[in-house]
This record gives C-alpha cells, sequence and structure tokens, in this order.
C-alpha cells in the first residue's frame, strides 16, 4: 500500500511517500482502508523528532481517519466487511497517512451517511480532545466564562461551539482574518492577538483552553479569577505550574474510546456542532500540508484526501 513515513527525524523534506507492507488485523482488529486522514499539530512534533521520538523506520504518520472496514480480525462481532467507521489511533499507535491501517474495533465508531469521510477524519482527534478539555477536564458549565485561545483551529473551533451549546460565554483570540469565521461559531467576544494582549483586554474568566502553547500559556492564569481553571493540550505531557496558587492547572486525558466519538456524531446530528473549514491535500503532498500546519497560519483542518 502506498504511505507517507520518515526515515529519520528531521524537516518536511525528510516525509517520503512509496511503498509499505498492507497491515493485518490481528484479534480483536480490523482493518481499515482509509479515505481521509486528518493532519494534526502532533504530526509534525512527532516528525521533527521534538515529541515520540522513533527508533524503528520506515515510521508512518497519522492519528486520525475515516474509512471502510475491509478486513475483522478474530474476536471481532461488532463490524462487518464494508462498514463505513472513523477513528483516533490509540495511544502509541499512528499510521494514518496510509492507505489502509489496522486498528483496535473498540476505539473505532461508526461514520453516519451524513458525514463525509473528510468531515469524520477532520473531526476525530480534534473533537475527541475539546470534548475531554471542555466537558470532561474542566467540567465547564453553563452561565460561566471561557476563553479559548487559537480559536481559528480545529480544537479551539469545536470547543467553541461546545462551550455555547453548555451555555458559557465565550472569548476566543485569532487574527482578524478570522473574526467573521468565530463569529459564525459562536464567539461572543474575539481578540486580535497581534493587537491587543489578550492579559489586559481579558479578566475573570472561570477557565482557559490553552490550544497554543509557548510563552502564552504561563500568561494564562493572569486572567482567571480566583478558583479558576486553566486546561492546556500544547504545553507538552505536563500542564505548565501555575503563577498563582489560587487557580487550578490541568492537562487532558485524552485516552481514546468509542462513546466520546459516538457523541461527536450525535453533537453533529442535533446540529450542535458543525465540522471545521477544510483544506485537502493528496497524500504525496504531506510535505507542503506539513509546512502549512507547522506555520499555525490557517484556518480549520488540514485534511488527505486518500481516496
Amino acid at each position: 500500500m502506498k504511505a507517507v513515513f520518515i526515515e529519520r527525524h528531521g524537516g518536511p523534506e525528510e516525509l517520503k511517500y512509496g511503498d509499505v507492507p498492507d497491515p493485518v488485523a490481528k484479534r480483536g482488529e480490523v482493518v481499515v482502508d482509509i479515505h481521509a486522514a486528518s493532519v494534526n499539530g502532533a504530526d509534525w512534533k512527532v516528525r521533527t523528532g521534538e515529541s515520540y521520538p522513533q527508533t524503528r523506520f520506515p515510521y508512518v504518520l497519522g492519528r486520525d481517519f475515516s474509512g471502510i472496514v475491509s478486513a475483522v480480525g478474530e474476536g471481532v462481532s461488532d463490524f462487518c466487511v464494508g462498514d463505513p467507521v472513523f477513528a483516533v489511533c490509540d495511544v502509541g499507535q499512528e499510521g494514518a497517512y496510509a492507505e489502509k491501517i489496522a486498528i483496535k474495533a473498540s476505539i473505532v465508531a461508526r461514520k453516519p451517511a451524513s458525514l463525509s469521510h473528510v468531515d469524520a477524519a477532520a473531526l476525530a482527534l480534534a473533537g475527541l480532545t475539546a470534548l475531554v478539555a471542555v466537558e470532561d477536564t474542566l467540567k465547564l458549565e453553563a452561565g460561566e466564562t471561557i476563553l479559548i485561545k487559537g480559536g481559528a483551529g480545529g480544537v479551539a473551533s469545536f470547543a467553541i461551539q461546545l462551550a455555547k451549546h453548555i451555555g458559557a460565554r465565550v472569548i476566543t483570540t485569532a487574527s482578524a482574518a478570522n473574526h467573521d469565521y468565530l463569529r459564525g461559531l459562536g464567539a461572543d467576544r474575539i481578540i486580535d492577538y497581534n493587537a491587543q494582549d489578550f492579559t489586559t483586554a481579558v479578566s475573570g474568566c472561570d477557565a482557559v483552553f490553552d490550544t497554543v502553547g509557548g510563552d502564552v500559556s504561563q500568561r494564562s492564569f493572569a486572567v482567571l479569577k480566583p478558583g479558576g481553571r486553566a486546561a492546556f493540550i500544547a504545553s507538552g505531557a505536563q500542564a505548565p505550574k501555575p503563577s498563582r496558587g489560587d487557580v487550578r492547572s490541568l492537562r487532558p486525558n485524552v485516552a481514546r474510546d468509542r462513546p466520546h466519538l459516538d457523541r461527536i456524531v450525535a453533537l453533529l446530528a442535533a446540529g450542535t456542532i458543525r465540522p471545521p473549514e477544510v483544506k485537502l491535500f493528496q497524500l504525496s503532498e504531506a510535505a507542503a500540508a506539513h509546512k502549512l500546519s507547522q506555520s499555525r497560519h490557517f484556518r480549520g483542518k488540514l485534511v488527505f484526501k486518500v481516496r
């Protein structure tokens, strides 16, 4: 099968497009013919070796996808060949930048006919991460105010819609070019990070959800009211230590499971969430996709159309 892989860590030029062996379903697994796979910020960090450095090459990247079940392993009774599905690879597994993947059936969800493969791939890890961060970790409640940083990204755009559904007041940060897009998602207030420091523009928040990382993470604590909490997904495996003692710093545990993916489907069916804007690439264009992803100057999600 065709796949995108690395043979050593490095820049986008290290991404190779070529043939690798077809996967085989072990007990409890299904093989999925991938139709679409998304690009995540974590992917280029793996490519560079910044996170999860590899020792075995070639290594196929990619964490979430949508496709059709093409083989069923022993002990799997809840899927049949031909079923449309989407999923996020288990922690420690990658391989979605490919035409096929073998994955545990227990963490795969059914894709409804109303959801395209491209949108399902775009929503899988982004939606899972937003749900775990906003509902499970921050436990956001109606009437609270949340600052969601990096609003135009895939995770944040899902989180904005989810927070509005919960009944919270949503403040977000984005460049001016993305303000109309974010108003359409329901954001109550948008701060142009190129023109204003969010720490001087915002105060008294109940919660912060930081999807950006870097130096802005530590400054997140300044906008929280006493007793507030902040969740971080771009600051490494551990949440940053708070600069004050009256707030909580949290790192969401984005475990893979079917119920969260089913909740994404339910939110979509109810009209609560809409898929993000998508920019499509072919698998052979992986280097260009990574360059754009690493620039962080894009809206929505980057997705490979595999089939």
